[in-house]
Formats: structure tokens, sequence, C-alpha cells
């Protein structure tokens, strides 16, 4: 174990060789066993634990044999933070899923522009104007008033009843309820 000691003429390239040499099998035999056998993710645990002791030579350097429990210790903790990880995000859906997602195709809309169009169709041509003027246009009373030349008041009374009688025509149609 003292060979793995960082000295000044050591790199780190024989640092991380040395320690993985050392404890890279049992590690991977202890990270297989956190993981459930999952190889690729032991794998990856092994692989996060040597960085961490690479970046952290000083937690080495400590005692001999220190080093194997606390690399262990680090390779557990990263399976742990791993396996809450996973648990924290929803599952994620394979390419079958996309099968039952509802898309926004915009048919509802349409068929309700469609059925509001013909329905205004059955209404008086004074209800109708009214209604065109001040919902589709979006003019205010008095803009209306303007446009259509009629009184202000005559645009409000005419808008109440003619909003009155598209309900009616609606409900009878059934695309509102009563």
């Amino acid at each position: 174990m003292a060979e793995l000691r960082r000295s000044e003429t050591r790199t780190d390239e024989d640092f991380i060789r040395a320690l993985y040499e050392q404890h890279a099998r049992p590690l991977l035999g202890y990270a297989l066993r956190l993981t459930g056998g999952d190889r690729q993710r032991a794998e990856d645990v092994v692989q996060e634990t040597l960085l961490r002791a690479w970046r952290h030579p000083e937690t080495l350097e400590r005692t001999p044999d220190a080093v194997r429990p606390w690399l262990f210790t680090v390779a557990r903790n990263i399976a742990v933070d791993a396996y809450r990880a996973r648990r924290a995000r929803p599952l994620e859906a394979g390419p079958d899923g996309l099968e039952v997602i509802a898309v926004d195709d915009e048919i509802d809309r349409a068929l309700e522009a469609w059925q509001v169009t013909d329905a205004l169709a059955s209404l008086s041509a004074d209800h109708r104007h009214v209604l065109v003027e001040t919902y589709y246009r979006g003019r205010s009373v008095a803009e209306a008033a303007a446009t259509l030349g009629i009184p202000p008041g005559t645009v409000k009374s005419r808008t109440y009843y003619a909003l009155r009688a598209l309900r009616l025509i609606l409900e009878e149609r059934g695309v509102t309820e009563a």
C-alpha cells in the first residue's frame, strides 16, 4: 500500500494505475452486488470511485489499511446516490409509449369553429353583424356603433339578445349544455 502514496516524482497516471491494479477487481465485485448485477452501472461506480480517489489523494495517504475501506465507502455512497436519483426521476418511456400519446391535431377546434359559424348564420342579420363587430373584430361598443351606424345602446341590447339566441341555437344542436 505504501506504493500508493503520491510523491513529487510520481505522476498522476502512475498513482491512478497503482490504485486501479490493487483495488479495481474487489471494488468491481462489490459494485456488482450494489447495482444488482448490472455490470455497466458497476463499472461506472468503480470509475467514479477511482476518480474521487484521484481528486482526494490526501485521504489515501493516511494509513495503508484505510484505503480499501475508504474506496468501498465511496463506492457505496455513489451507488446509493445513483439509486436515489433514478427513483426521483419518472421512468423513461420507450418508443412504444409514443403511440399512446394524444396529438394536438386541432380537429376539435376546427369542428367548434364550424359549429359556431353555422349557428351564427342562423341568427338575424342585425344580431350577426353586432356579434361579428364586437367579438370577432374586437371592437368596443362605441366603435361597433360607429361602424354599424347605430346608437351604442342598440349595440348593447342587440349583443345581449344575439348571445342569448346563439346560446339557444347551440343548445338545440347539442353543442353546449343547457
